[in-house]
This record gives structure tokens, C-alpha cells and sequence, in this order.
């Protein structure tokens, strides 16, 4: 990964199938105020069979900083077409975001302010701190779930934050680099770069998890059970690393 130096910003933002959510998220993403800095958004894509790609393409006229890395001949895999985003990433600080309009990109500002602070290793929009909050729509058999998942990783990770399953995540290029390699199991990206990234001063910020904007989720039973094994992978890893520096 080649690193800029300035203070740039990559937003990396895996996509399949959201072809109708690109419009409105770009737009968006154009309206905030980033002040000075240089910023770019890599929509690192799982070869979309929909209208993704040209939805994409015709949006990058109006907004070159939209960039569309399409990952051909590649089994789908949301948090490697996030790895691989980040390794096309040319700026030394990377945001990662959903592309259905549940992350609030008006944060990313805030994120980027809390970053500046050497000391913090990691950024998180959170749902479950003060402020925070989840779209009401949303079942309340998903939001169990969702609650469960999270404690499960923080008792058995020992992972200090309320919501380490959040999937709106800035962190410096820098710390990723420094870490362990990530092969992570499932989706759960921001699990793997806090564990394999060794990030033990994690801010949070409150943010409205809105709900799904169009099309359909991508929960299922395989990425609940994947999950599970993603747990059970890198809490041994915690193990076994800590073990060696012992």
C-alpha cells in the first residue's frame, strides 16, 4: 500500500447489488464539509449483476473522487472487498462504511477530529453509547440479536467498547500496517483490525443506525454461524499471541 503524506482521507465502501442506495449515499458523501483535506471513495465492489457498476461509473463523472474497484472472478466476500479497498486506498487514513445508507457519513467529520489525537488507535460509530440509537422500525428480534452478538464479543474478546460489531470504522493506515495479518471469517471486519491491529484506545461516537434504505440484507444463518467461528478464531489468536509475548 503506497501512503500519501498529508492528512487524506479513503473512504472504503464494500457494495453488492446497491445500485439504487449509490445515488443518495454519494450525494451525500458530497455534501459534507471535509474542509481542506483530500479524500477519495472506493466503492470496492463484488462484481454486481445489477445496474451497480453503471450507476457508479455515471456518478464518478460528476464526482471524481468516486472510484469503483470491481473484484472479477472473486468469490463474494464483504470483508475482503473491504481488505481490498484498503489496499487501493491512497490516502493515510481509512474510513470504512455500509453502502445502504445506515452509517451516517455527516460523522466522518468528527471521526477524523477524534483521529487526529495520537493516542486513539481507532474510530467506531456506535448505536449503543449516549446519543447513539438504531432506526425503530427495526424488529426487535434483530435488535436482540444484534445485542447478543455484541456482548458476546465483548465478554469473550474482552473488546472495551459497546458496539464492536459497528462496521463505521476510522483508523490510520499506519495501524493497520502494524498489525497482524487479517483473514477474517465472515463480515465482521472491525473485529478482526481490533484484535489483529492491537487497538486499545478506541473511541466511540454516537450515530442513528438507520434502516436499509433498498434492496435486502444480507444476514442469514451462514453469517450468524460465521460469526461464531470469526469469535472462536481470534479469541484463540488473543490467546496464542499473548501466550508468545509471555
Amino acid at each position: 500500500m503506497h501512503i500519501v503524506s498529508n492528512d487524506g482521507f479513503s473512504i472504503i465502501i464494500p457494495t453488492y447489488h446497491e445500485a439504487n442506495n449509490l445515488p443518495n449515499l454519494v450525494k451525500r458523501i458530497a455534501q459534507v464539509n471535509f474542509g481542506s483535506r483530500d479524500f477519495e471513495v472506493i466503492l470496492a465492489d463484488d462484481n454486481s449483476q445489477d445496474n451497480t457498476l453503471a450507476v457508479a461509473k455515471q456518478l464518478s463523472i460528476q464526482y471524481p473522487w468516486l472510484k469503483l474497484l470491481t473484484r472479477h472472478g472473486k468469490k463474494r466476500d464483504l470483508s475482503q472487498s473491504i481488505l481490498d479497498g484498503y489496499d487501493a486506498a491512497q490516502y493515510p487514513i481509512l474510513i470504512t462504511m455500509d453502502a445502504d445508507l445506515s452509517h451516517p457519513p455527516e460523522k466522518i467529520p468528527d471521526m477524523l477530529t477524534i483521529l487526529n489525537d495520537p493516542t486513539v488507535d481507532a474510530v467506531i460509530g456506535s448505536r449503543y453509547i449516549p446519543g447513539g440509537s438504531t432506526d425503530p422500525s427495526w424488529p426487535i428480534t434483530r435488535v436482540f440479536t444484534s445485542k447478543l452478538a455484541a456482548w458476546i464479543a465483548q465478554f469473550f474478546l474482552r473488546i472495551p467498547v459497546k458496539d464492536p460489531l459497528s462496521g463505521f470504522l476510522a483508523i490510520r493506515k499506519q495501524t493497520l500496517l502494524a498489525g497482524d495479518t487479517l483473514k477474517p471469517i465472515g463480515w465482521k471486519i472491525g473485529l478482526e483490525i481490533i484484535i489483529k491491529c492491537h487497538c486499545h484506545h478506541i473511541r466511540e461516537i454516537p450515530i442513528y443506525f438507520s434502516q436499509r434504505q433498498q434492496g435486502t440484507s444480507k444476514l442469514n444463518v451462514k453469517i450468524s454461524f460465521d460469526y461464531l467461528r470469526h469469535i472462536t478464531y481470534l479469541l484463540w489468536h488473543k490467546i496464542t499471541t499473548h501466550t508468545a509475548e509471555g
